[in-house]
């Protein structure tokens, strides 16, 4: 014959312990706090016996089923759900016998309507005042919005364009789209339950290790190198972004990763850098703080330092202190507008000479558009300055010349009035010769 379970409300009621005698008024008020918890969780919350025989459930266990109390309390708990989850439900009240608890197993109830319900109970043991167990209070999870937030993900990850896979946290591919078979040449049965070490290198398996971890720790990580072999043999680059997989309680459980095809980008960056080494100006590529990263054969002939004494150097090196507050203002605007124009930087050469050049400047940015340094070019102003030293020497010649022209004319000038002075005086004389002539006849 079972053993009759007794409720707290029961026992409450009742108000006696096993032996008849008057209950200690403890237990009353403990008994009555679980009532009033358990009638006010906006959870469904239930109280079973160790059979299954529901002896307790809050409103929101009706509203969840579609049933009056009256239909579900003193029912086994097998009347709502399958034969199969009936077996699963006994087993996790086992567990609850040995372990105080049980966590996430899944029911699908049949609610008044005959849907099925996807949920997850959550269980914990029920004692009597001896600490017995002698049931189990049970909350229930509602799982069809997390189960439409989940296809709704699988959906996002199975269309989304770039390679996107699921692992677990110790690297086991949970879930690939398309994507990532495109990538690696791979069927997506021979990618799935296969751990990501089949793919890249023992010493990135150690990366991807510590990029999980870093995961479970701030919930993402960004621009892993991973380099994944493909079926064809290939060595593919690719950038890791992740963030975490969480469960419906929260706790990081796995990883989503999204993987960036980097050969387009190598392919790109290697024709930046073909540009950069075969231009004829000099260019060299910094970080914000002014170190350069990468010089041209044409930095070298201008400053007469060899690649390796100007590559990781600071450009402060070869510019004064004034000039290297300039520049990083220049860095400034190469941040905010993307570009600068026209600084003016007067570097050391290795003889020591000064050489003028103007700098103009655009902005190095990273794959998601971040502006990581600046990509300088530099023009000699030596020539420059030289012709404009030249006009500036036939200005002033030509004002020479302008000034001696002009003393030239003065001369000439005065020289010409002088002789027309002189002829009017002999014009004069003339005049007044013939007058004497004329006098002299006349008498």
């Amino acid at each position: 014959m079972a053993k009759k379970v007794v409720s707290p409300r029961a026992k409450r009621r009742d108000g006696r312990s096993k032996n008849g005698s008057q209950g200690d008024s403890s237990p009353q008020r403990g008994a009555l706090v679980a009532d009033i918890i358990i009638a006010n969780a906006p959870d469904p919350v239930f109280v079973s016996d160790l059979e299954g025989k529901i002896l307790q459930a809050n409103d929101a266990v009706s509203e969840l089923l579609g049933f009056r109390k009256d239909e579900v309390l003193e029912q086994s708990l097998q009347r709502f759900i399958s034969p199969e989850e009936t077996r699963e439900f006994v087993a996790a009240l086992g567990e609850v016998v040995e372990r105080g608890v049980t966590r996430n197993v899944v029911l699908n109830p049949r609610s008044a309507s005959g849907e099925v319900i996807p949920t997850s109970l959550n269980a914990s043991a029920l004692r009597d005042p001896e600490g017995k167990v002698i049931g189990a209070i049970g909350v229930l999870r509602d799982m069809r919005e997390l189960d439409k937030a989940r296809a709704y993900a699988e959906s996002l990850i199975k269309n989304a364009p770039d390679p996107v896979f699921v692992s677990d946290l110790e690297g086991k591919i949970l879930q690939a789209n398309d994507a990532v078979s495109q990538l690696l040449g791979f069927r997506q049965d021979e990618v799935l339950e296969q751990s990501l070490s089949r793919f890249i290198s023992a010493e990135e398996t150690m990366e991807f290790t510590a990029a999980l971890r870093e995961v479970v720790e701030r919930g993402v990580t960004r621009n892993a190198v991973l380099n994944p072999r493909s079926a064809s043999g290939e060595v593919i680059p690719t950038s890791l972004n992740a963030a975490a997989l969480r469960d419906p309680d929260g706790n990081v459980i796995g990883a989503i990763g999204v993987l960036r095809d980097m050969r387009e980008l190598d392919k790109a960056r290697a024709y930046a850098e073909s540009l950069i080494e075969n231009a004829p100006d000099p260019v060299f590529v910094s970080d914000l703080e002014g170190k350069i990263l990468q010089a041209n054969e044409a930095v070298s002939q201008l400053l007469g330092f060899r690649t390796d004494e100007v590559v990781e150097q600071s450009l402060s090196r070869f510019i004064s202190p004034e000039e290297t507050r300039e520049f990083t203002a220049a860095l400034r605007e190469v941040v905010e507008r993307g570009v600068t124009r026209n600084a003016r930087l007067n570097p050391r050469s290795a003889s020591g000479e000064i050489i003028p050049t103007t700098l103009n400047a655009s902005a190095l940015r990273d794959s998601d558009g971040k502006v990581i340094g600046a990509i300088g070019i530099l023009r000699d102003m030596r020539a420059y300055e030289e012709v404009v030293r030249d006009l500036e020497r036939s200005k002033s010649e030509l004002q020479e010349k302008i000034l001696d022209l002009e003393k030239f004319e003065e001369v000439v000038v005065g020289r010409e009035l002088k002789m027309i002075a002189l002829e009017k005086d002999l014009e004069t004389l003339q005049q007044e010769n013939e007058r004497l002539k004329t006098e002299r006849a006349t008498d």
